[in-house]
């Protein structure tokens, strides 16, 4: 090949090589993908608040749940928590980290710890499953499970149906725990007795998908360190699975759509 030819080709790799962009570095392997998906709407009161964020700082460096990740393949899960309240309240609290024993346990507690709380109006869980789910595409994970435990103390009664939500994140493969908290009796306009039985027929959903119920302001941390091992484990023995396709709904979905109607026409 001619001196000037080869100049040009040299030349030419050299500028596609500038313009390319830079190879993806492999997702890290992992066992778990896991978003806690937790309730700041204004029915969750300063000291429920308080419970809350206390429970998860109190659960993510229990050492039952370090030892649940240490049991995985890989021996490492991503762990991310996002606060939600209105169909546009969505905050990142914790982005995605690397959790694989007691130290980045207790880092990823710490920087929960630090944050502030904060208080939105609305509840809407359709609108926090349909901003979470796409958080799992490009997080540079790679996990066998993706998983959004979601908890709250009031039904869904802001935007889409809570159902079309959880299917769609059901149907791109992510499985959805609940916590429903009960601690209170219920109030407000949008309450409801039976709230467990709401998020076992309208929220949860997926392989495995269970619900851990918060009775009382004692259980919190204790009722999210058993969810965290079971979710990390892969099962939930003896607890409520998803309600089985096809099979009749034991309540209303649209429940607190219809009561913040209902409220907002008195």
């Amino acid at each position: 090949m001619p001196r000037f030819a080869l100049g040009l080709v040299c030349a030419a790799a050299l500028l596609a090589a500038a313009l390319s962009p830079p190879a993806r570095a492999a997702d890290l392997p992992v066992d778990l993908e896991l978003i806690l998906a937790v309730d700041i709407s204004f029915s969750m009161d300063d000291d429920e608040q308080q419970l809350q964020r206390a429970g998860y700082v109190a659960a993510i460096t229990n050492p039952d749940v370090i030892a649940a990740i240490g049991r995985g393949l890989n021996g490492r899960i991503a762990l991310s928590y996002v606060e939600w309240a209105g169909p546009e309240r969505q905050q990142v609290v914790v982005d995605w980290r690397v959790v694989d024993g007691p130290a980045s346990a207790q880092a990823f507690a710490a920087t929960l710890a630090a944050a502030p709380l904060a208080q939105f109006r609305g509840t809407s869980i359709s609108g926090s499953l349909a901003f979470l789910k796409p958080r799992f595409e490009g997080n540079g994970f790679e996990a066998p499970r993706h998983v959004i435990d979601v908890s709250g103390d009031g039904p869904n009664n802001m935007g889409i149906p809570v159902e079309a939500a959880r299917d769609a994140v059901v149907a791109a493969g992510i499985t959805v725990n609940g916590l429903p908290i009960m601690i209170k009796r219920a109030s407000g306009f949008a309450a409801i007795e039976n709230l467990d039985v709401y998020y076992e027929d309208c929220v949860i959903g997926g392989p495995g998908a269970f619900v851990v119920v918060v009775h009382g302001a004692g259980q919190f941390a204790e009722a999210i360190r058993r969810k965290l091992v079971l979710e990390i484990a892969g099962g939930a023995p003896g607890l409520i699975p998803a309600a089985a396709a096809g099979e009749g709904k034991r309540i209303d979905c649209l429940i607190g759509e219809k009561l913040r109607r209902q409220w907002m026409s008195e």
